[in-house]
């Protein structure tokens, strides 16, 4: 299998396509290879509306807090990153700078070739949207998570501190 395949079948959004429609969307990715501490994406691109999926190694997403920059998350393979853009998101909304940790490779999708899809596979486009919305659920819940334990913390609420 190939290094796209295999990402692909990782991610959130291929869980409801089979393998020949995985097939027809494998090409339309680009694979990009970035060195330690290269920036992947970062608030102000040219070309913000791509979505980019973790193939290989970390990243480190870093926001700017009091002048000082903060790594808020880590992703992992099969991750998914440039969500917001990619779905029709202003740029202006792009306030994190991701990092690579070590030799990474990213897939890069662009919007426009995605929405190739549209009239030849809508259901296609479908099943990978539902699997980008899945995927930022995941997010939202494990931020709500953290940000009850943060309060809990604070607040020295359930005992548990």
């Amino acid at each position: 299998m190939s290094l796209v395949r295999d990402t692909l079948r990782t991610s959130s959004i291929t869980e409801e396509l089979s393998d020949a429609e995985v097939e027809i969307i494998e090409g339309l990715f680009a694979v990009q290879d970035f060195q330690s501490g290269e920036i992947i994406v970062q608030p102000g691109d040219k070309q913000p509306d791509n979505l980019y999926i973790l193939a290989h190694g970390d990243i480190e997403v870093r926001i700017e807090s009091g002048g000082e920059e903060s790594t808020i998350h880590v992703l992992k393979p099969g991750d998914l990153a440039g969500i917001i853009t990619f779905v029709g998101g202003a740029a202006t909304d792009i306030t994190a700078t991701l990092y690579a940790v070590g030799n990474t490779k990213v897939l890069r999708l662009a919007r426009a070739e995605f929405e190739k899809l549209i009239n030849s596979h809508p259901m296609i486009v479908y099943k990978v949207m539902r699997g980008v919305v899945r995927n930022v659920h995941g997010i939202v819940r494990r931020v709500n998570t953290q940000s009850a334990e943060l309060s809990n913390y604070i607040y020295r609420t359930h005992g548990r501190y």
